[in-house]
């Protein structure tokens, strides 16, 4: 006994952190990327007015909810892969691959439809500026060629993280967003013999880049001999028991995400009906936040490839240090990302066109991002990697979409159009429900109810 627990206490951790390097590095490489790019985005509507970049802030909710409600199912659908990909049987990973698309493919045509036909509607619910809506209208109507395109390459990019080749969705997420850029600067202004569209070439830069995406996924996996390579009907020759036991993994995973982004995206409609200038103010901090923060969150896809492989092999008790010594790690980046936050923030900010009070708001609220991103780090790595890597996904969303809807939405209406907070104190008011999710996460964790098998007996 004194020996095994020498054993789990010690786990190497130079072999620890190179394996994480191997699995979120590429992950991480990705986001910053993204992020990066998503930046100069923004920079490129900003250059347009606050009305333009207010009108893309209020109309990427929709598409944000979407993905959130992807990212959840496939998320619960990566659980059964990372353990499949642990017991080596790739039959079932593909199975598990084309029953994850089917779902979130048939919320896209429903998403799809909403976009195309009553797109004004949907941008009432985040604005209440008719010239916001007028500028967002075409942006929406052509970006929701997106929610066909997503389902596929994010189930096929899901099953390459799961079977550790990160770097092939890494390629072809950063070709996408190279394409998507380039696009948006020629479209946006006109550029090269393009047509100038403005607000709604942004929309077809998004749509071209994510069929670049799309193309180069499928080019790895069927155009090469990649390991998730094998017949179509095995993609869809889920049976169903497996696809019962997706589902009750998945569901509260994509329910915990749907619910978290739509709260969300509540927010943004609290803060963007302060003023048109507080709307462009957190729509721009929210793509600096994201240039520092989504890297740390690679954190948690590796937790739950590297644990869930771990407790597909059977080996409760090394995922289990594995998984605390990766949370702490995660701690840490989150640290060193607030300071740098705060260190580049404000000369990034300065690139932004904007009024001498929404550039006031916009630093503020960006101290409140900075000051508390190791919090958010923290519980998106329990969440989405250590819980969700054992199939404890009920607790996960009881403990997310109750924070948010319970807290964090209340306060952001109470705070903004009730009280009349300047928008900095309603985002840190907001922030408190962090805190709270913080513990039960916590408590959640040192139990651990989480250590589970999901794929036994299939």
């Amino acid at each position: 006994m004194k020996q095994q627990n020498e054993t789990l206490n010690t786990v190497d951790n130079r072999k620890l952190l190179k394996s994480v390097f191997v699995v979120a590095g590429p992950i991480a490489l990705q986001s910053l990327i993204a992020s990066s790019l998503n930046l100069v985005d923004n920079l490129m509507i900003g250059a347009l007015g606050e009305v333009a970049l207010n009108a893309v802030g209020v109309s990427v909710q929709l598409f944000f909810v979407y993905w959130m409600f992807v990212f959840g199912f496939v998320s619960g659908s990566a659980t059964f892969m990372a353990q499949f990909f642990g017991a080596r049987d790739f039959v079932n990973i593909r199975r598990t691959t084309g029953f994850a698309f089917c779902v979130v493919f048939g919320m896209g045509v429903l998403f799809f439809c909403a976009a195309m036909i009553f797109p004004q509607y949907v941008l009432r619910i985040f604005t209440k500026y008719p010239e916001v809506i007028a500028t967002g209208i075409p942006y929406v109507r052509t970006g929701a060629f997106t929610f066909l395109l997503i389902p596929i390459t994010q189930s096929l990019t899901v099953a390459l993280r799961s079977t550790q080749q990160t770097h092939l969705p890494l390629i072809a997420s950063v070709t996408g967003l190279c394409m998507n850029t380039f696009m948006n600067y020629c479209l946006i202004y006109g550029k090269f013999g393009f047509p100038r569209l403005e607000v709604q070439g942004a929309a077809l830069a998004t749509v071209i880049s994510r069929c670049v995406e799309l193309g180069l996924v499928l080019f790895f996996i069927f155009g090469r001999n990649n390991i998730l390579k094998g017949p179509i009907r095995e993609f869809f020759g889920f049976h169903q028991e497996l696809a019962r036991r997706i589902v009750r993994n998945a569901l509260p995973t994509t329910i915990n995400e749907t619910m978290w982004g739509l709260g969300t995206s509540l927010y943004v409609a609290a803060f963007a009906r302060i003023s048109i200038s507080a709307g462009a103010a957190i729509q721009a901090c929210n793509t600096i936040n994201s240039l520092f923060s989504l890297a740390a969150f690679s954190v948690g896809d590796a937790v739950l490839i590297l644990v869930g492989q771990k407790l597909g092999e059977g080996e409760k008790g090394m995922a289990f240090e594995m998984a605390k010594k990766l949370t702490a790690l995660a701690v840490i980046i989150g640290f060193i990302l607030g300071g740098l936050t705060i260190l580049f923030g404000k000369p990034i900010l300065s690139l932004f066109d904007f009024t001498a009070a929404g550039a006031e708001d916009a630093w503020l609220i960006l101290l409140v991002y900075a000051a508390l991103l190791w919090l958010d780090v923290y519980n998106a790595t329990i969440v989405t990697g250590v819980l969700r890597c054992g199939g404890d996904t009920r607790f996960a969303m009881f403990t997310e979409v109750g924070t948010v809807w319970l807290i964090g939405v209340p306060l952001a209406f109470l705070t903004s159009l009730v009280l009349g907070w300047p928008i900095y104190l309603a985002v840190l008011a907001v922030k408190t429900e962090n805190l709270v999710k913080s513990v039960f996460l916590t408590l959640r964790f040192r139990s651990r109810k989480w250590l589970n098998t999901v794929i036994e007996g299939l």
